[in-house]
């Protein structure tokens, strides 16, 4: 039986942060569990640059299915969770489930992996206190009103059994950490 990785999202996540991460886990041999509010087609969006623009501007992406809601996820069937971008962690972070879901991989020692805007949902869940955390350079703000360490500089910052990264261009650096994460278990 393959081992299970918890993927959080919900509409509006960031496409490519989702299917990104659901392949690498899967080409390594993982089973990559997609978890949302219900089981339904999530309608993900890509989240780019653009010259002229003084922040990312938001295009309709692909579509992905949910493969379990929230209400039925059980922490002990998942050795890590990735947390994604996008808009979902703005909605998410007021679901009481996902907070719980969260708060229960950290108190289990499980390890705990966000991208981008997916730190908004570690703010609310209190879990950053203390910690070297990097995201989106614009959720700063939550970071540090939270009492994290935001470290603008790396794409990518592991503090013990937490991998954040700063934005889908740091796939490179932010997968690297979480394989090494991965492989020391």
């Amino acid at each position: 039986m393959k081992e299970k990785i918890l993927i959080i999202t919900g509409d509006a996540g960031e496409g490519y942060e989702c299917l990104y991460g659901k392949h690498r886990f899967e080409e390594a041999g993982y089973e990559a569990i997609i978890a949302a509010p219900s089981v339904k087609r999530l309608n993900l969006v890509i989240h780019d640059f653009e010259p002229g623009w003084d922040t990312y501007i938001e295009k309709p992406g692909y579509i992905v299915e949910a493969n379990i809601a929230f209400a039925d996820v059980k922490v002990e069937d998942y050795i890590a969770v990735l947390i994604l971008g996008g808009r979902a962690p703005e909605f998410l972070r007021h679901n009481e489930k996902v907070i719980e879901i969260v708060r229960e991989f950290d108190k289990t020692d499980k390890f705990v992996f966000s991208i981008c805007h997916g730190i908004q949902i570690l703010t609310a869940a209190g879990l950053v206190k203390n910690k070297t955390i990097t995201c989106y350079e614009n959720v700063r703000f939550e970071v540090e009103a939270c009492g994290g360490n935001f470290v603008g500089k790396d794409e990518a910052v592991r503090d013990g059994k937490y991998v954040s990264g700063q934005t889908w261009q740091s796939h490179p650096d932010f997968y690297r950490m979480v394989f090494e994460c991965l492989n020391e278990r």
